[in-house]
């Protein structure tokens, strides 16, 4: 477990934040932006900057003890999570599935919607978790790497194997056993994020893109490629192509990666790296083919008939969203009966029909067929079996890595 430290992020690590806040998963999404006019009483919660945290200098040695459960006797559950991350009732003034949770278990969830970006909503928990502290939230949901550092650092309950039958069986083989928390012990994935190959057949003149490769060489599409600005995501399918395992990778593998996209810049064939600010130009057809979210690409595609996807048959990159108890919740068996909860399949294809990510529970597919057939075989809600083989993860990295590899990644991209 790791000792912890008062953490300054350097300049390059605030600009990455601040890429993410702008342009990548923190951005408001397309549908975000059609929706936010009616989203606003649902809402809860705002921002808060990491300049004020008021770190201790370090880790107390209670702080990853779990406080006493008062689920029994209090029927309630903090619950925070990002925007667009749970579904909403035609006329956007409830949420189903955690109303229907209500009426079958009389626990009340305060949904709040205060996740923009994992470095940000990091900066707000810490101080109390440093602390030893109760953070007033029992369920969290945080991508994968933050995952793994909370983990470490002790500031997650270990969760009741007995309290989640759903989710023990429901599990997808793809997110069973992440290297930082094999066989979920302490998390369980709320949605999976796949980055693919995404194309505008239009603007390629009816050719397919399947490949990193002909994005970096194919000199048709010469300064109309654009990469992510995620390190994990571009550098992750670029590792792929080259026959590297992001799950396994070296400094030297890492260093390759980066050279790689490196000759691509300055040959002028890739036109820039982006957030998902991507989706405007892809659906123009000004960048031709693109390394892209899942989730953007189900959302253009229902506008546009030319926008298509290709998994390369290297593989690609998955990330994942995770469910955690923090450290001192007051409601670990409440928070965990909710996380069960959305691994039973027809709730499950209730939250995937609506936010149309990777869905993490085995068995969803004839009930998200009842909702919508052409999701239940969109296999970027539902990965095959084959599509799932090629599926990785890219693997957990030390602070010091982070460090080097964010500063190599900022370089290239001119961040």
């Amino acid at each position: 477990m790791e000792s912890y430290e008062p953490e300054r992020l350097t300049p390059v690590q605030l600009a990455a934040m601040r890429r993410s806040l702008t342009s990548g998963r923190g951005a408001l999404t397309r549908r975000s932006l059609l929706r936010a006019s009616g989203m606003g009483a649902l809402a809860v919660g705002g921002m808060a900057t990491l300049g004020a945290c008021g770190i201790p200098p370090a880790k107390r040695a209670d702080a990853g003890l779990a406080s006493d459960d008062h689920s029994a006797k209090e029927k309630v559950l903090n619950f925070s999570n990002w925007t667009e991350y749970m579904d909403v009732s035609e006329d956007e003034k409830s949420r189903p599935t955690l109303e229907a949770f209500t009426e079958r278990t009389g626990i009340r969830v305060k949904y709040t919607e205060d996740i923009n970006d994992n470095v940000e909503f990091f900066g707000k928990i810490k101080p109390q978790l440093a602390a030893g502290q109760d953070t007033g939230r029992d369920l969290i949901c945080v991508t994968d790497w933050l995952a793994a550092r909370i983990i470490r650092l002790g500031w997650a309950q270990k969760l009741d194997p007995s309290n989640l039958p759903h989710a023990f069986a429901n599990v997808s083989a793809q997110f069973r056993t992440p290297d930082w928390d094999p066989g979920r012990a302490y998390s369980y994935p709320w949605t999976g994020i796949p980055t693919v190959i995404a194309y505008n057949v239009k603007a390629t003149g009816g050719r397919k893109v399947d490949s990193v490769t002909q994005l970096l060489d194919d000199p048709k599409l010469k300064g109309r490629v654009s990469f992510l600005s995620e390190m994990r995501d571009s550098i992750g399918m670029t590792l792929l192509d080259q026959g590297k395992d992001p799950g396994k990778f070296t400094d030297a593998d890492f260093e390759g990666a980066i050279g790689r996209l490196q000759k691509a810049v300055d040959k002028k064939q890739i036109r820039r790296f982006t957030g998902n600010d991507y989706t405007a130009d892809l659906s123009k057809g000004d960048i031709a083919a693109c390394v892209a979210w899942a989730g953007d690409i189900i959302q253009l595609q229902a506008d546009n008939p030319d926008i298509r996807f290709a998994i390369p048959a290297a593989g690609y990159i998955t990330s994942s969203d995770n469910l955690l108890v923090p450290a001192q919740a007051r409601h670990k068996t409440n928070a965990e009966k909710l996380i069960d909860y959305y691994y039973e399949p027809p709730v499950a294809a209730q939250l995937a029909a609506y936010i149309n990510y990777v869905c993490p529970v085995d068995g969803v597919r004839e009930e998200l067929a009842k909702i919508d057939e052409s999701m239940a075989s969109n296999t970027l809600i539902l990965p095959d079996k084959e599509m799932a083989a090629k599926s990785r993860s890219f693997r957990s990295l030390s602070t010091e890595e982070e460090t080097a590899y964010e500063e190599k990644f900022a370089k290239l991209i001119g961040a």
